[in-house]
């Protein structure tokens, strides 16, 4: 059996890769996933061995970045003056850098429910069923947000107006 230490350790990079992208700032994801390996080294005596130990570092992850929105809630989130798109990897082609920017904006405009799926079925390609394990919803949660997400994203993007939400009764 592989080191504890190896284990968690193969799946940095993809721990770093989802981080940026919920955060959207480079200090701000390595903050996170240095508090995910934290807890989950601190906590790697509760990990089932056999059970899925990506779909338990993600889960730790999102409650670690909750957990922080939530206490940043109350108090107002201070932006740096400079551009964050100068930190977006640009290949030669100005119009690639473009759209990486508005891909990055338009995610940044839906709702963090939708965004949180989208970015673990795009962008780590989880399965459903891993995704709702580590976002603890149901299953059909996972496909509805997903569906609305996409959508929401591409009317975004096509440079329509987001619908407003209705009121059910």
């Amino acid at each position: 059996m592989k080191k504890i230490d190896s284990l968690i350790e193969e799946h940095i990079p993809r721990l770093r890769r989802y981080a940026r992208a919920l955060t959207g700032d480079r200090a701000r994801a390595d903050d996170l996933v240095q508090d995910t390996l934290e807890r989950a080294w601190g906590k790697f005596h509760l990990w089932r061995r056999g059970s899925d130990l990506r779909a338990w570092l993600f889960s730790i992850m999102h409650n670690v970045y909750v957990n922080g929105v939530r206490k940043s809630s109350a108090v107002p989130m201070l932006l740096p003056l400079e551009d964050d798109a100068l930190d977006v990897p640009v290949r030669s082609a100005q119009e690639d850098g473009l759209q990486v920017r508005d891909v990055h904006a338009a995610l940044a405009r839906l709702p963090q429910e939708q965004r949180e799926i989208l970015l673990l079925v795009g962008l780590e390609e989880m399965r459903y069923e891993e995704v709702a394990k580590v976002l603890d919803v149901p299953l059909g949660t996972v496909m509805s947000r997903l569906s609305r997400g996409r959508e929401r994203l591409r009317q975004i993007m096509a440079g329509g107006a987001v619908p407003a939400l209705r009121v059910v009764k």
